[in-house]
């Protein structure tokens, strides 16, 4: 029988597969580690549980011990599963840039989570690294982890993720792109590979606003290069000590924005749900397309799920927000303006009166009028801008009375284009349907705003 003794003995000997539609244009073959198939979904299962066995080896980690770790979500998933099956506690610092999704991940199985601001110095006793160190200070029996100096970080992947992709690709790879973060997934990895052939391009992928590119070309720490940056997992503000920068051949910077739709097409062409880091990971490698060549086999790591990034990258209102999804249909406008937007109606029965302090207090133009099978008409303010003047008394009349042509009803994913052609002097909004069948509206202002953005 196939049985494993727990959930840690399913890590690692994830697939290989090959990309087919985003890299069709590429002259060969690229294929890529998907590590969201180990059980925490990401890669950092390998480097948590090598940390742990080692420190348990050195005598650093004695049972009953906590666990301390400062990590950005994926480290800490790895070693709370760890510390579920040996019998640790966990506390994880982590930053207030990480998506909501890993927190909640890591509460779930144990851990104590501790959220740090993102926009300080390293050495800034608020800041995940520093509340980390004090942690292990302050708490009796625990071991700090510190997988950015942790050199069994890059043990880990020198161990099996090296072994795994040269066995895999028959020792026909010739390029490796990795996200860099910590260093301990590039440097590991390519240190083996390197062994097996030292002729493998290694290319590692960053974020404006991480100093590693600028470390690696010059060998100068510049804190100038340090800005905020929304991408995930990799980029730096220091150089850990798990990189061994004589080991990789290139590095390449990526934006926020390109990353992210990058994660996004992956999903939706070639059905790999997967983290922000990937997307970077292969938009680093879209960048570099010009060095390829027919016969190159090009393997890039995808390190974590996009069950991690549902409120981040596959949001629609975050995407748009921060400007990386351009805003091309009606269920874009709709999705821009977040879930506290509700469709203001009215009813036949009534008063112009009541309608008119709805207008006022949603500072609104257009009202659709309903009864219990939809759309029946509309109220505009144009229209009964119009009408007061020959009956200053309308107010006391019904909305039947003074009904105007209900809004055109269109698909959801109409284009902004064809609304505009909708939305006209005599007709000043549109309607439209969501996929569980409630109304939602776009005026003739939302699509002057989407046009110009």
């Amino acid at each position: 029988m196939d049985i494993k003794n727990n959930i840690l003995e399913t890590i690692g000997n994830t697939p290989l597969i090959r990309l087919n539609k985003i890299t069709k244009n590429l002259p060969c073959l690229v294929a890529a580690k998907v590590d969201y198939f180990n059980p925490g979904n990401s890669i950092k299962d390998r480097m948590a549980v090598k940390m742990i066995e080692v420190a348990e080896k050195e005598g650093k980690l004695k049972p009953g011990g906590t666990i301390i770790e400062c990590t950005s979500g994926n480290t800490g998933m790895g070693l709370a599963l760890a510390a579920v099956v040996k019998g640790y506690k966990c506390i994880f610092a982590t930053t207030d840039k990480q998506s909501k999704e890993k927190a909640d991940i890591l509460k779930a199985v144990g851990a104590e989570v501790i959220v740090c601001p993102t926009n300080v110095d390293p050495e800034d006793p608020t800041s995940y690294y520093s509340v980390a160190a004090r942690l292990q200070k302050e708490t009796p029996n625990s071991f700090f982890c510190n997988q950015y100096d942790n050199l069994a970080n890059r043990l880990a992947h020198y161990e099996t993720t090296g072994p795994e992709i040269w066995n895999q690709t028959d020792g026909k790879i010739t390029h490796l792109v990795v996200t860099a973060g910590t260093g301990g997934t590039i440097t590991g990895t390519a240190m083996y590979l390197k062994e097996k052939n030292p002729d493998i391009q290694i290319w590692a992928i960053d974020v404006y606003g991480s100093l590693l590119t600028k470390y690696y070309r010059t060998g100068e720490v510049d804190m100038k290069e340090v800005h905020p940056y929304i991408s995930e997992g990799f980029g730096e503000d220091f150089v850990p000590d798990n990189y061994d920068m004589s080991v990789i051949d290139h590095f390449e910077q990526v934006t926020d924005k390109d990353g992210a739709v990058m994660a996004r097409r992956l999903a939706k062409e070639e059905g790999i749900f997967c983290g922000y880091s990937a997307g970077s990971c292969v938009q680093g490698l879209m960048q570099l397309k010009e060095r390829l060549k027919k016969d190159d086999l090009v393997v890039c790591i995808f390190h974590d799920h996009g069950s991690r990034y549902v409120g981040k990258i596959y949001n629609d209102q975050w995407m748009i927000e921060r400007g990386f999804l351009d805003v091309k249909t009606f269920k874009d406008i709709v999705s821009s303006r977040g879930n506290a937007t509700k469709l203001i109606t009215a009813e036949p029965t009534d008063t112009i009166a009541d309608t008119v302090e709805l207008m006022k207090k949603y500072d609104i133009e257009h009202i659709p009028v309903m009864n219990g099978n939809g759309p029946v008409g509309a109220i505009s303010e144009s229209g009964l801008f119009k009408k007061i003047f020959t009956n200053p008394d309308i107010k006391n009349a019904t909305v039947q009375e003074l009904l105007e042509p209900p809004f055109p009803l269109v698909d959801f994913e109409t284009p902004v284009e064809k609304l505009s052609t909708l939305i006209n002097r005599e007709n000043g909004a549109v309607l439209a349907k969501d996929e569980a069948g409630t109304f939602h509206i776009v005026t003739k202002y939302d699509v002057i705003q989407a046009m110009g953005k």
